[in-house]
């Protein structure tokens, strides 16, 4: 399909730079194609009643870690350039492939101190060897070997590392303290994100708790989300265009459960894109889900058949980006480009620390 299809216009002061408090305050379309109203205007803490009994909810427990150094190289002259650098897998225990800017002031065997300035740091200074260099789309990308590892690799990042906010925030604003909390799920468990699942940030303890009560079961998986995330589709034509893979893993009891949920009648409910896009990695052709672990580059366009997911909470995504055309294979192009013209003159908030819709197959 032509790009420019999932392109639209969004002015600037929709993107949300902080989220709604308390997040389940945060306000949710709900979209329901071929019914009438077909957008209804609600609030996430409405959660629950807009589900049914026996439904079962899924969200990604991954965790984001402080993925965003700024250092120094060292030596090669009296200049010591800055770099940043945005970690993005780690290899071993001591080594990462990242994103650096600028790359062409790198080269192999280079000393990049990645320094804590402004905050108290009980280990020494961080230095990275690059390792290896090749070419990536947002700045180059490098394997960098820490002097540290592990556990205390762990600490020094978690010192002097910033969360790794999607630019059309960062752009804006510095990134500060209170984004560690802000920027992490409750469900946050398993580290290895460069970026949120975002709507998983709108839930509570309140709220999950209301879930419960209603008859709803919540269910975990992990999927590590990757830099691509916030990466616009560039390609004229959508099957030019190459997705980043990500780990994911779906636990045999939790497959089990899920198919259980749908042999009852009941509905599995997907939170975020993360979460769909593993449930369908994870699914059969008959929609039987089962246990999975690896990387899943699954690339959802209209005309894809959804096999596992029956409803959809996701934030308002970019225009251009993989995760709009994935809601409008699963609600209809013209169908969220109509809800997207809604949200927008109706003063939803966009993006990472926006507000929430609701979305029926």
């Amino acid at each position: 399909m032509r790009t420019d299809l999932f392109d639209f216009a969004l002015p600037e002061d929709r993107i949300a730079l902080r989220p709604a408090v308390p997040r389940d305050a945060a306000r949710l379309l709900v979209v329901r194609r071929g019914r009438a109203p077909e957008f209804e205007d609600r609030v996430m803490g409405d959660l629950p009643a807009l589900l049914r009994r026996g439904d079962a909810v899924v969200v990604n427990d991954t965790k984001v870690f402080a993925a965003n150094l700024h250092g120094r190289r060292l030596g090669r002259g009296d200049r010591e350039p800055a770099i940043s650098a945005t970690l993005i897998k780690r290899l071993d225990g001591s080594r990462f492939c990242a994103l650096v800017k600028p790359a062409k002031r790198l080269a192999v065997g280079d000393i990049v101190r990645f320094g804590g300035e402004g905050r108290v740091c009980f280990l020494e200074q961080l230095d990275a060897t690059v390792e290896a260099k090749g070419q990536g789309e947002e700045g180059g990308e490098v394997t960098l070997a820490f002097s540290f590892t592990d556990a205390v690799l762990d600490q020094a990042l978690d010192e002097r590392g910033d969360m790794p906010l999607p630019p059309y925030i960062a752009s804006r604003r510095a990134v500060d303290e209170q984004d560690r909390t802000d920027y992490q799920t409750m469900f946050a468990r398993e580290e290895g994100s460069v970026a949120a699942p975002t709507a998983g940030l709108h839930f509570t303890d309140t709220l999950t708790a209301k879930l419960g009560d209603a008859g709803i079961a919540l269910h975990r998986v992990t999927l590590h989300v990757g830099p691509g995330t916030f990466l616009p589709v560039k390609a004229d034509d959508t099957s030019d265009h190459n997705m980043h893979p990500e780990w994911g893993s779906v636990s045999a009891e939790t497959a089990a459960a899920l198919n259980t949920t749908r042999r009852a009648g009941g509905r599995i409910v997907a939170v975020g894109s993360t979460a769909l896009r593993l449930l369908e990695s994870a699914a059969g052709e008959d929609g039987r889900l089962s246990a999975f672990s690896g990387e899943t580059a699954l690339f959802i366009t209209p005309g894809y058949r959804f096999r596992a997911v029956d409803v959809m909470l996701t934030n308002f995504h970019l225009p251009r980006s993989t995760l709009f055309m994935l809601v409008c294979a699963f609600s209809g192009l013209e169908t969220m480009r109509r809800a997207y013209a809604h949200a927008i003159a109706a003063g939803y908030r966009f993006y990472s620390y926006g507000d929430a819709s609701l979305l029926f197959r």
